[in-house]
């Protein structure tokens, strides 16, 4: 072996996304190649080629002629024990330039934002030209023509599926509302009508759970394309996690960073959303807007300006774009996680006693209008039509069978300990805090622990007694469960109770 390659080794480090290599500070190729701790490097082996952060090692467990893989960095190499690694420095990017051109103020059009977009789908740029990217985008840093151009961009540097047929539907929710996974109760419906609705959803951003995770409970969803059309043949929907494929791979990139950074922008908000639809072939799309006071939409002012901006870009792209606005002033259902708020799903689908009316009613809305948008019914009649494939049963069978074609039916698992929070007055309930009752199910460990999370027992205009229980927490260790228990302890009442006179 030649001192310009090292033998690989996996660190067993995991670093998310991001693909980290460590080499001793003291080897002969840091030496001959100038590498500093935190440079961006070229990593090649078996014809493979990935750019890495490099991490500096000063101790003994990594030899000079080692380098070692994060799991992310090892995947995608797909390197094996003892392999030769070349590292040499990254190619010059000629997108740097679009992107300092853009910092000092200049509009950019697609053929630059698609050469950006082409380097960040391909893992080129580091960290900190992603987070500057997104911040110089954040606000009102991209005018609707960028907003355009950047979306066809990201869609043009990955796959695109054509179903070669029409309507192909699809909805979308903004977030912010915890709970609220009206997804998992929309595509069977519409399937079940005969509409085409191949949803592909994301994990969890900064929430206790996303569509992906929830779903995840109930069924695989890391279905490659192939696996993707199979399904959708199949049974005329599919309800799978995005980031399996390489739909829009870009977004993925710009999400990654973005969820640390916790900048608002309308533009990148935009893109991300109608990327994805476009990528996925779809051709009408049904976007829900929670607007509440604690949402990413805070007034109906404000979703009206978002609401131009989506039915106008998606226009652009050959999309036929319609928004909803929904109640964003509390958590929707009881659950709050992965598997809590899946529990909520099969209750409603199940016609059980005791399913979340509010959820039950958010998803008969959504699905109602989809299929007027189908044409598959008579504007103002959708929802009656919904409501009578979930109460016949049609909405749980095709949801049934949508999960044993990805893979199998799961059990949502449960948590290991929980502990309820109670009203210390009795009153009326005149608020929920979304934001903290979210930061308490992330705390106590969603949606990494699918099971962890709260499930509400109340909402706003109840009554309460002393001493009722008001959510409970679900947590797989007592150290998450104490430790959720001490935020909300230093937090305003997660609940607020108005005292009777």
């Amino acid at each position: 072996m030649s001192f310009e390659h090292l033998r690989a080794r996996r660190a067993g480090i995991d670093t998310y996304q991001q693909p980290v290599v460590y080499m001793r500070g003291d080897c002969p190729v840091c030496r001959a190649e100038g590498f500093e701790a935190q440079a961006q490097v070229e990593v090649i082996a078996n014809g493979r080629h990935l750019l890495a952060i490099l991490n500096h090692v000063s101790s003994d467990w990594l030899g000079s002629d080692e380098i070692a893989l994060s799991e992310v960095a090892w995947t995608l190499l797909g390197a094996a024990a003892g392999d030769e690694v070349e590292v040499r420095h990254p190619p010059v990017l000629a997108s740097l330039a679009h992107l300092r051109a853009k910092v000092h103020g200049s509009r950019l059009g697609y053929s630059a934002l698609r050469e950006l977009m082409e380097d960040v789908s391909r893992g080129r740029l580091s960290d900190i030209h992603l987070a500057c990217l997104v911040t110089v985008c954040a606000g009102g840093g991209l005018d609707l023509d960028e907003t355009v151009a950047l979306t066809r961009a990201m869609v043009d540097v990955g796959e695109r599926i054509d179903w070669g047929t029409s309507p192909v539907m699809d909805k979308h929710c903004i977030g912010g509302l915890p709970g609220n996974r009206t997804t998992l109760l929309v595509v069977p419906i519409v399937a079940a009508c005969g509409v085409l609705m191949p949803k592909t959803s994301s994990r969890a951003i900064t929430s206790a759970a996303g569509t992906a995770d929830a779903m995840e409970t109930l069924a695989p969803v890391e279905l490659d394309l192939v696996a993707l059309r199979r399904v959708v043949a199949r049974e005329g929907g599919c309800i799978a996690w995005g980031g399996a494929t390489r739909i829009s791979p870009a977004d993925d990139m710009l999400i990654r960073v973005e969820r640390p950074l916790s900048l608002e922008s309308e533009g990148l908000l935009v893109a991300s959303i109608l990327s994805k639809k476009a990528a996925t072939g779809s051709q009408r799309v049904l976007i829900d807007l929670p607007v509440g006071p604690l949402t990413k939409v805070r007034s109906t002012a404000a979703a009206e300006l978002l609401s131009h901006s989506l039915v106008t870009v998606g226009a652009a792209l050959g999309l036929q774009v319609r928004t909803v606005f929904t109640d964003g002033t509390q958590p929707v259902g009881r659950g709050i996680g992965p598997a809590l708020e899946a529990m909520d799903v099969m209750a409603v689908l199940k016609r059980s006693a005791d399913a979340p009316e509010d959820l039950r009613e958010r998803a008969l809305l959504l699905a109602g209008l989809l299929l007027e948008m189908a044409g598959k019914t008579a504007l103002g009649s959708g929802q009656a039509l919904a409501r009578e494939v979930l109460e016949d049963g049609r909405a749980l069978a095709k949801f049934l069978a949508i999960c044993e074609a990805q893979g199998g039916l799961r059990v949502p698992p449960r948590a290991a300990h929980t502990e309820d929070v109670i009203a210390h007055a009795c009153g009326t309930v005149s608020a929920i805090d979304t934001r903290l009752i979210s930061r308490a199910a992330k705390l106590a460990g969603a949606p990494r622990d699918p099971a962890a999370g709260a499930r509400m027992h109340v909402r706003a205009r109840d009554h309460v007694e002393l001493g009722q229980p008001l959510f409970t927490l679900h947590a797989g260790s007592p150290g998450a469960l104490q430790y959720a228990l001490r935020f909300l302890r230093s937090q305003l009442p997660v609940v607020q109770i108005e005292a009777l006179p």
